[in-house]
């Protein structure tokens, strides 16, 4: 994770993930992802974060518009590095892109 100005980046290792899907409108829809951390590998929140989760801002066909990290459901001053978003793109394409596309086509 890397704060807004900061130079500081502390890099996040996923242990286990769980996501919900939610039709915002005919543009977009929210995938909500929520997980674990590493705490084996050492990987801590910053202090200024208590409940971390992912929001992925995809489209109708299954594309991934955004990647935004969230504390308590709502945005913060944190970004994802490279390294963190691409456990969640692995995940999101493994686990959760098939389910999206089937509940587009029963929308």
């Amino acid at each position: 994770m890397i704060q807004y100005g900061s130079t500081d980046v502390h890099e996040l290792l996923f242990a286990s993930m769980r996501a919900s899907i939610e039709l915002r409108d005919r543009q977009w829809i929210d995938v909500e992802i929520q997980f674990e951390l590493d705490w084996e590998n050492g990987a801590a929140l910053p202090d200024d974060v208590t409940e971390l989760s992912a929001l992925l801002i995809c489209t109708y066909n299954g594309e991934i518009a955004q990647i935004v990290p969230q504390d308590e459901g709502r945005d913060c001053e944190f970004q994802f590095t490279e390294s963190e978003k691409a456990q969640l793109r692995h995940y999101y394409e493994q686990s959760v892109k098939n389910q999206l596309l089937h509940k587009v086509e029963h929308a």
